[in-house]
């Protein structure tokens, strides 16, 4: 019964702050309590998972392929533990930058309604409630982005909400297709019929509309324009959450489909995964170096940074599958951990625009550390997490004889560290510019978990090595599917 309390909990926990809305102090609170104990939970299923292998359960006591299937394989916790340790650094920065009449306009029942979205997605067996929990993401996200009714907000909003309508239809599509060819929705079973039966026509089509709808989730190219549209209008403690959390749905269904349903024409899906890959670092990385808002520059290196993701996925060997784990692992932490650190040069001076920044490190040093740490990580700075993920990820290319990405992700490396050194050097290392006193008052709750998100960015770089050995062990699992096949339907393999 583990595997329903990270989905039945979250739902709950906002029906009881829907109801205490008003009372502010329980629902932050309460929102801090409710996070932790997710995160508790989600780390409890990690070690069952690492120690018994990947549990199931049937709602209903239905056999698969029947019924509703729940399964945790190491990737699926070890993404429920990093959504729920972000979530719970959001709830402690939260006070500090989600203004009162936010606050008790529902702002913590929709984080918990995108939390619950979130956690279905990972723990889901079937193709149709992946479907489902995508909606329940969909609609807390909208939501939370038009919180509060600005013109930019609700501008940003409607870009985001109508893109995502749009993958909706390309996802249900899919869905159809798939079930006409196969008569079932369940992952493993589906999996298991794609490798007996000797020919599933249409199935490269469907899995071409789930890509792009999972494209649009995870804001790879071509399909990333709404992201910098959109994620720079609500406050940064929304867009921090965001970033670490909304793409990273997209990036592992991509992972779950791709090592489940690539059976045919493997070939040219590696090819075409690397093609998008590169262009998404590439693309990402170069719009990123010409902005000058520090919201819209982190912005556009979330869609880099995804390219990375994509790129071990491709590889496909267990190596670099590995490695694009820890890497995912590293990004959820290091970039919601820049947002935050944005967030306190803005309350210090009162500007995202570096123009109107500066001499931050001689009048706040401990905001220029806060803010250096996650950024040197996303440059790939060592000792600091980044770089390990990205040497993993070059190693697995060198290993597999893909040498032209691995080029390229050296490349948008050194872009990378272009876009952080130009904000350090614009936001904290050159003089104030005339008339920008920088002296705002930063709030402690909002320092103490940008200290507490930095703190972590730091830990898994000094325990790269036990990190990146749970993330070999999920590699395996991926690399061969029978592990998830046998856990859900009970089928002796080979």
């Amino acid at each position: 019964m583990i595997l329903i309390l990270p989905i039945i909990l979250p739902l709950l926990f906002m029906v009881i702050l829907i109801f205490t809305r008003r009372w502010l102090f329980f629902q932050q609170a309460f929102s801090l309590l409710a996070s932790i104990g997710l995160t508790v939970l989600a780390a409890l299923l990690l070690k069952q998972v690492y120690i018994d292998g990947a549990t199931t359960l049937q709602m209903g006591s239905w056999p698969a392929p029947y019924g509703i299937t729940l399964i945790s394989d190491l990737l699926a916790a070890i993404m429920l533990l990093t959504t729920s340790f972000v979530a719970v650094v959001v709830m402690i920065y939260s006070p500090g930058f989600i203004d009162r009449e936010r606050q008790t306009a529902g702002y913590y029942p929709l984080v918990f309604g995108l939390l619950m979205g979130v956690n279905g997605a990972f723990l889901t067996g079937d193709i149709f409630n992946m479907y489902v929990w995508y909606e329940v993401m969909l609609t807390s996200s909208f939501v939370l982005i038009a919180l509060g009714g600005s013109a930019e907000q609700l501008r940003g909003s409607i870009k985001y909400v109508t893109i995502s309508f749009v993958a909706s239809i390309f996802f249900v599509a899919a869905i159809g297709i798939l079930y006409g060819q196969a008569g079932t929705l369940n992952m493993a079973d589906l999996a298991y019929k794609m490798r007996t039966w000797e020919n599933m026509p249409y199935i490269n089509g469907a899995l071409m509309l789930f890509f792009v709808a999972f494209s649009v989730k995870a804001a790879l190219f071509p399909f990333f324009f709404w992201l910098p549209a959109s994620y720079h209008t609500p406050p940064v403690a929304i867009t921090a959450l965001f970033a670490g959390t909304l793409t990273k749905v997209g990036i592992y269904t991509m992972f779950r489909f791709y090592s489940l349903f690539v059976v045919q024409d493997v070939l040219f899906w590696k090819i075409f995964l690397l093609v998008i890959a590169g262009l998404t670092m590439s693309v990402g990385v170069l719009m990123a170096a010409s902005q000058f808002d520090i919201r819209k520059i982190l912005s556009f290196h979330i869609i880099s940074q995804v390219g990375y993701m994509v790129m071990g996925l491709a590889i496909f060997s267990t190596n670099a599958i590995a490695a694009a784990i820890y890497f995912t692992i590293h990004n959820m932490l290091s970039k919601t951990n820049t947002f935050l650190a944005g967030g306190l040069v803005y309350q210090r001076s009162g500007s995202y625009d570096l123009k109107h920044l500066g001499g931050l490190y001689k009048t706040a040093p401990f905001l220029a550390l806060l803010f250096f740490i996650p950024a040197m990580s996303l440059a790939g700075i060592p000792p600091l997490p980044g770089f390990f993920g990205k040497f993993f990820l070059i190693k697995g290319g060198f290993e597999a004889g893909d040498y032209f990405i691995t080029a390229v992700a050296i490349a948008v490396g050194l872009f990378t560290l272009f876009s952080m050194v130009k904000i350090w050097n614009e936001a904290y290392w050159k003089k104030a510019p005339d008339g920008e006193t920088g002296n705002g008052k930063v709030g402690t709750s909002a320092i103490a978990a940008t200290a507490v998100l930095a703190a972590a960015v730091v830990l898994l770089g000094i325990f790269a090595g036990p990190v990146m050995e749970i993330s070999q062990q999920a590699a395996i699992q991926l690399a061969d599917p029978y592990h998830y096949i046998e856990a859900v339907l009970n089928i002796s393999s080979k």
